[in-house]
């Protein structure tokens, strides 16, 4: 896949999630918030808590090996970006504060997993 078609597949995958957490009642606030460390496909509020949430294409695996979607590498530069977007909107910071994982197998199914992971920050 050359890089413009998977980039185009990323944001379609980032708005089936989105349409998928704003069904479930949540709102979005944010998409692709980037720092220096890294990225985070969309931050979304449930209520009062603030959801950062990691949107993964799966086409090839199982949902049996979802534990091999997120590396501890990539978990720690999401949270970094977390707190680099909590410093910049200060707003959010007395929220409580969850890290999601949105798994997309393309023509088949969606699977949301709510605190995926955790870190304080």
């Amino acid at each position: 896949m050359i890089r413009g078609s998977a980039r185009q597949a990323g944001l379609e995958g980032e708005t089936m999630a989105a349409s998928a957490l704003e069904s479930k009642g949540m709102r979005i606030i944010g998409r692709n918030i980037r720092s220096k460390t890294g990225e985070i496909d969309l931050v979304a509020l449930d209520g009062d808590v603030l959801v950062f949430a990691e949107v993964k294409s799966w086409p090839v695996y199982g949902f049996e090996n979802l534990s091999y979607g997120i590396s501890e590498k990539k978990k720690r530069r999401i949270i970094e970006t977390a707190k680099y977007f909590l410093d910049t909107h200060r707003e959010y910071n007395n929220r409580t504060i969850r890290f999601d994982v949105i798994f997309l197998q393309p023509g088949k199914s969606l699977i949301h997993l709510d605190s995926a992971f955790m870190e304080s920050v």
